[in-house]
């Protein structure tokens, strides 16, 4: 996936957002979020100096609304708008190619921890079948079932797991590590 918002793009779009009406800045991350389908959301440290930037630029002009900064274009912000309507068009464009990328990209990251969780979480349940058997004949009187521990630790990797993969800042290393983490230990139960 390319830098969909390089070079200054980011200000083009907010330009753009801000042309749909007044906004403030957490409503501009929102927008920008959703429009990412929650894969990408911009900072405050991001969005915030771009709009006094634009501010002091005379693109766009702020009003006090609810203690809020509510920011509006200008006519200026409208003309330039209009002079850069090609390259609006084009970045439409990546951003929607970007999106179905990330989407793509989550997907797949999605299905295969899904798939290792999976797997780890029917294995591990075995070995506590085999364990609990096992225990049955071996300790007479033990009332706790051995798998307790085993289906604690079962949902904290699933629930780790999925905050990797959903994360909105979760890049494709650190999803796809976590992938190999979770084939490594599936592997490791299997020997067991």
């Amino acid at each position: 996936m390319t830098a969909v918002f390089s070079h200054g793009r980011l200000r083009l779009y907010l330009l753009k957002l801000l042309a749909e009406g007044p906004k403030h800045g957490y409503e501009l991350i929102r927008l920008l979020e959703n429009r990412f389908l929650g894969l990408y959301a911009p900072s405050a440290g991001t969005i915030y100096p771009r709009l006094q930037r634009l501010e002091a630029e005379g693109l766009v002009s702020h009003a006090a609304a609810g203690g809020r900064k509510v920011y509006e274009i200008t006519e200026a912000g409208r003309a330039e708008l209009t002079q850069r309507a090609g390259e609006l068009a084009e970045l439409e464009r990546e951003i929607h190619a970007s999106v179905a990328d990330l989407s793509s990209l989550a997907t797949e990251i999605e299905q295969q921890v899904s798939g290792s969780v999976r797997d780890i979480r029917r294995e591990l349940k075995e070995a506590a079948r085999e364990s609990r058997s096992a225990s049955r004949g071996a300790r007479s009187g033990w009332h706790q079932p051995p798998y307790t521990e085993v289906e604690r630790l079962l949902r904290q990797i699933g629930a780790e797991a999925r905050r990797i993969v959903y994360r909105s800042d979760t890049g494709e290393g650190p999803a796809r590590a976590a992938t190999a983490a979770l084939t490594r230990a599936l592997e490791e139960l299997r020997r067991l």
